[in-house]
């Protein structure tokens, strides 16, 4: 339980002093030599600073105000940094602040996103974005999972906040990472068709069936296909 809110503590402290590196995460382990902290980011240069001074200023800090017994810092750069949420947040939150418009910001990292294999994305602006009255807006591309077990495996969330002399806004990214969901649907093709066909009539024929050709199947289905449209047709000229 310690552990657990020694690293929410070294989280939100590295979240709030590192956005502008594109902070994504940290990982803490206790060894018999003290405390390995690896910490993940898009810019791992600004974290380790010159020289190492700045990763050396950190060391000082999760030592005396964090209690770590200690600290061994190591700093990676994150993979697929475009389909992390964390930093994908802080980068809308880094160009708001230097006064890029929102709306244009927003959309551009979501065209990012979606070019780098995401199956959906959507972003959230919220707060006094135009005029003194808060609202939001948002802006959705692809397919967003808000409920279910895939939100676990598929959906990466985060949330930051641009700090501009009119206030506060909030930035909300939610990213489906590639996958396979539950509800996908692949549509066969006509080659898959004929060998599934071709394996279901070996299965009748070996239970001692008689079993269509494929060309009858195929034949019942264009029928059925022709009522159809008649249907419609008649349908259509009554109305």
């Amino acid at each position: 339980m310690n552990q657990s809110i020694l690293r929410v503590k070294v989280d939100e402290y590295l979240a709030h002093n590192f956005y502008e590196a594109g902070y994504s995460g940290v990982h803490i382990v206790k060894t018999a030599l003290g405390a390995r902290v690896h910490i993940y980011a898009e810019r791992p240069a600004l974290i380790i600073g010159r020289r190492g001074s700045t990763i050396r200023d950190l060391q000082k800090i999760l030592a005396t105000v964090f209690g770590m017994e200690n600290p061994q810092i190591t700093v990676s750069q994150q993979e697929n940094p475009e389909l992390n949420a964390r930093i994908q947040a802080f980068r809308v939150v880094r160009l708001i602040e230097r006064g890029f418009h929102f709306r244009r910001v927003a959309f551009a990292v979501l065209r990012r996103i979606m070019a780098n294999g995401a199956l959906g994305v959507e972003i959230t602006v919220s707060g006094k974005l135009v005029a003194e009255r808060a609202r939001f807006e948002k802006y959705r591309e692809g397919k967003v999972y808000k409920a279910g077990h895939v939100v676990d495996e598929l959906v990466d969330k985060a949330v930051a906040y641009a700090r501009l002399p009119k206030g506060v806004i909030g930035v909300e990214v939610l990213i489906v990472k590639p996958g396979t969901p539950p509800d996908h649907v692949r549509v066969r093709e006509a080659g898959e068709v004929k060998e599934f066909v071709a394996k279901v009539r070996e299965e009748v024929l070996a239970k001692g069936f008689k079993a269509p050709e494929f060309e009858e199947l195929e034949g019942v289905l264009e029928e059925a296909e022709e009522v159809e449209l008649e249907e419609v047709d008649e349908v259509g000229s009554q109305t």
